[in-house]
């Protein structure tokens, strides 16, 4: 039998359905959300897609995208937008290279107005454009759909004070499924949760709203029975919150009854002059068992689905590793704390809490409070690790500079995933954190080349006094450096020479270190001799070692998952032309001057000469080593 979903091709479809026919349409799109995440490897945002079907349809049926202009915070809830609007038959092609964005892209579709990847930006686009709409004389409706989650970033509620201060004519949909990536934390999280095990509040509305129904239309008597709802409202629920801000409550409704959210998207649009504030209650895996049953594990793949290999048991991950070492380190000094912002499972300090729940603190998604947080603990003699990924820092830059770096405070930065982060693309890569640290007075920019050496830094930093410590490390696995030795105390700005050689010196920092260990086996059958080190520290620079294998060999190349501008090869150029040396070639591989897509790290390696093979291939280059056959080539022909 034909799928109702197949004959769903814009949003326009939508509005010749039945509600029955909408309510099949619904189950077809979770089994089809499944097949779609299943057939991408068992990756991608399951559980917050699979909560807002109802709620996405019943936008699409009513406003008219995209005249009307629906932004989605955080954005990675968006795939059943997009099989709404255009890209169905692309869907098994999200997050993969080539492919679709797994989150709102405006060079993707015209339906996405406003593209995102972190928490808490939907309010303050969707105020922008509402105000620039009425700068321009033009009428059309404006909807932020924005996470309980997102709600606790200080960014929301600074969108929300600036909205209720125009009255601007917009709609902001409060998604309430008690879950950002984590369960939610916070005094906000527990009011607004108190509307999900309070009956009265339901039954209350519900009776006063009947009651409103009846009463004659005059305007007195009309006026004082919502002053009476209202009241009643107030009594139970914090309702008045949002009132404060001068929005119009309105809530909570079911989210997964399409027919409730229809009638009251349909009142809703008949306000003017004020913002409007839509509560709407959903279930983060709704319709899947499986998915709701867990939606922590569900939020990022089908968890359920996935087979457990026969055989060794995987590598642990950076972020693994990082947990472990904190609970030892939690373990050896109690002055060791760690904050993260809303991401225990990611960062790996999910059991590190189930073991020292009063040392892991949770902020939600509040990066600015989590530095400052941290600051305030390090006055206090104890030894805060924040615990944040090298995109989501980007958000508490500010914090760091005046609250830590101008205070001289020891607070400890583990940025995961830095460098090429796979998959969630463009606005997680973390591709700038080396540039904004290594500029700051004071402070010690690291990187490890294993898990090994991840321990060893966390290990020096928390014994380190003088001043904030910044350590990066990548997505996913690593070389596999053994990890059950005791940690080591490193030397700050010391540099490891793995190989020596006498041609040219290739130095890595972080992830590319073992790149150049196999690219320096590479330029062995080229007659090429190359020195390897494993820089460790970005800031200090190790520039005895620098130096003294600068002096004695044709060039150097830096190797890093940064960009150029201000990275770890600025560095070393800018000793090189300081010790007037810069008549040595100095080649620096790093990330693009571009933004860079989703996709495979390893791909991405390959792409920009970061794996051993493009590392050898452009030190061949800059010696002039390549074959005539290769010359006439173009370098990605060559590998």
């Amino acid at each position: 039998m034909a799928r109702i979903l197949d004959r769903v091709n814009s949003p326009a479809d939508l509005r010749a359905l039945t509600y029955e026919e909408l309510e099949q349409l619904a189950r077809e799109i979770r089994e089809e959300l499944v097949e779609i995440v299943k057939s991408i490897g068992g990756g991608g945002h399951l559980a917050s897609n699979l909560g807002v079907v109802e709620l996405t349809l019943a936008l699409h049926r009513l406003y008219d995208s995209p005249r009307d202009k629906i932004i989605w915070d955080v954005s990675h809830q968006v795939y059943v937008h997009k099989m709404l609007t255009g890209r169905k038959d692309r869907m098994y092609t999200i997050r993969q290279y080539g492919g679709l964005s797994g989150f709102a892209d405006r060079r993707e579709s015209e339906h996405d107005i406003f593209g995102a990847g972190h928490a808490g930006t939907a309010i303050s686009a969707a105020v922008g454009i509402a105000t620039a709409r009425d700068l321009k004389g033009e009428d059309f409706h404006v909807v932020a759909v924005v996470g309980d989650g997102a709600m606790t970033a200080g960014m929301s509620f600074e969108a929300l004070n600036h909205a209720g201060d125009l009255g601007l004519d917009i709609l902001v949909i409060l998604n309430d499924n008690a879950m950002s990536i984590s369960p939610n934390v916070g005094a906000l999280s527990r009011n607004i949760n108190k509307l999900r095990i309070d009956p009265h509040y339901r039954r209350a509305k519900q009776e006063i709203g009947n009651l409103v129904e009846h009463l004659p239309l005059g305007k007195t008597m009309w006026e004082r029975a919502k002053r009476v709802k209202a009241s009643v409202r107030d009594l139970l629920v914090p309702a008045s919150f949002w009132e404060q801000f001068g929005f119009e409550y309105y809530g909570p409704v079911d989210g997964h009854d399409i027919r409730e959210l229809e009638a009251t998207l349909r009142a809703i649009k008949q306000v003017k002059g004020k913002p409007v504030l839509l509560h709407v209650l959903t279930e983060k895996g709704h319709g899947i068992p499986e998915a709701a049953a867990d939606p922590v594990k569900s939020h990022s793949g089908t968890y359920w689905l996935k087979q457990t290999a026969s055989g060794a048991p995987p590598p642990p991950t950076y972020s693994q590793v990082f947990g472990e070492a904190v609970a030892e380190l939690m373990e050896q000094d109690e002055r060791v704390v760690a904050i993260t912002a809303a991401m225990l499972e990611g960062t790996g300090l999910a059991p590190v809490q189930k073991r020292f729940p009063r040392r892991v603190f949770d902020v939600g998604i509040c990066e600015q409070h989590a530095v400052t947080f941290a600051a305030g603990l390090a006055t206090q003699g104890l030894r805060p690790i924040a615990a944040i990924y090298s995109t989501f820092l980007q958000r508490g830059f500010d914090q760091v500079v005046h609250d830590v770096v101008v205070q001289g405070l020891p607070v400890i930065f583990a940025m995961d995933r830095a460098g090429f982060v796979g998959d969630d693309g463009k606005t997680h890569q973390g591709f700038i954190d080396t540039s904004y640290l290594r500029c700051l007075p004071g402070m010690v920019v690291s990187a490890p080349k294993d898990e090994a050496e991840l321990r060893d830094l966390l290990y020096t930093a928390v014994l380190y006094e003088d001043g904030p410590f910044a350590v990066r490390y990548p997505r996913g696995t690593g070389p596999g450096a053994p990890t059950d030795r005791p940690m080591r105390r490193l030397e700050i700005g010391k540099a490891e020479l793995l190989r020596d050689g006498s041609d040219v010196v290739l130095i890595g920092f972080g992830a590319p270190v073992s790149e150049c260990l196999r690219a320096a086996q590479i330029l062995e059958e080229f007659e090429i001799d190359a020195a390897v080190v494993n820089a460790r520290f970005a800031k200090p620079l190790d520039e005895e070692l620098i130096l003294e294998l600068a002096s004695r060999t044709r060039g150097v190349v830096t190797a890093e998952e940064n960009v150029r501008a201000g990275g770890f090869g600025s560095g070393v150029l800018e000793l090189l032309a300081d010790r007037r040396m810069a008549e040595k070639f100095l080649l620096s591989l790093t990330m693009p001057d571009a933004i860079v897509d989703h996709g495979p790290q390893k791909t991405f390696r390959k792409l920009y000469f970061l794996d051993a093979e493009g590392i050898a291939f452009r030190v061949r280059e800059a010696l002039g080593a390549l074959r005539d056959e290769e010359r006439q080539l173009p370098p990605m022909a060559i590998r």
